[in-house]
């Protein structure tokens, strides 16, 4: 339906990262719903019709791996992809994060067009 926008969920420690995050994800067309910690997140996205998540991986109290499992553990999230967003970028890094549940990786510092990559890998909103 014309109007109706995708919900990327957005969870990142850091507020200049999340406003960045959440501007570009507009500037794309999607609606996020961000939150500055995963306990924040876990209780805010019960109910919510969520298309995919960007987790940060380093966050105090629970970390983006942590977090991942947690989501994975809703029922009605259990199969949404979910694209870790982080400053990580050795192998056996990446590597955990894949093993971990993870469906795809990007570093940081990335710019807006490897953003709409990662998501478009997973979303194919209708041109």
């Amino acid at each position: 339906m014309a109007g109706d926008k995708q919900t990327i969920l957005v969870v990142e420690d850091d507020q200049d990262s999340r406003d960045a995050l959440c501007a570009m994800l507009e500037a794309l067309g999607y609606e996020p719903l961000a939150f500055g910690s995963a306990a924040e997140a876990l209780n805010g996205i019960q109910g919510q019709n969520l298309a995919l998540a960007l987790l940060d991986i380093m966050m105090p109290e629970m970390n983006g791996y942590e977090l991942l499992k947690k989501i994975k553990e809703f029922p009605e999230f259990s199969d949404m992809p979910i694209i870790m967003v982080t400053a990580k970028d050795k192998d056996s890094e990446i590597l955990e994060g894949y093993q971990t549940g993870a469906d795809y990786y990007i570093t940081k510092p990335f710019t807006k067009k490897q953003l709409e990559y990662g998501i478009q890998i997973f979303l194919n909103p209708e041109e």
